[in-house]
């Protein structure tokens, strides 16, 4: 039985999903929802962006603030609360560092709406990345 859980999410509707498993399948695990900001691009904007700010760590909670809100209305719908926490950097490696102090990762099957060739390309596929590297065991919802 699982009794910690990270929850990557971002503003995607597999992410939702993968919450909303999470949650419907462990009843009594705690969930943790981590959303990464400053993903790096080809340009670098949101990364540098964030660099540019006074205070980084207010910066990333302002950036994860609408992620936080839905994943809250999910947990909500279905009397559950939950943990948020904010990474900062590649998504696929703030997960595997982190995933070491939970029971299981459960991940959307893709990220934002971008392109398969376009999301390869800037990010690589982080579920995929997740599932080779991971310590823990990893569930991908679709």
């Amino acid at each position: 039985m699982l009794s910690d859980i990270l929850v990557p999410m971002d503003d995607s509707e597999q992410a939702g999903r993968a919450l909303e498993y999470a949650l419907e399948n462990n009843p009594d695990a705690e969930v943790t929802v981590l959303h990464v900001v400053g993903v790096p691009s080809m340009m670098m904007g949101d990364a540098v962006g964030l660099t540019l700010e006074d205070d980084l760590d207010d910066a990333a909670a302002e950036r994860a603030a609408g992620v936080f809100e839905r994943a809250r209305e999910i947990a909500a719908e279905r009397d559950r609360e939950i943990e948020t926490t904010v990474g900062i950097g590649h998504p696929a490696r703030n997960i595997i560092d982190r995933a070491e102090a939970y029971d299981a990762v459960i991940i959307g099957s893709h990220g934002q709406d971008w392109s398969r060739a376009t999301r390869q390309f800037l990010v690589g596929n982080v579920a995929e990345t997740v599932s080779k590297r991971a310590s823990i065991p990893v569930t991908i919802v679709r």
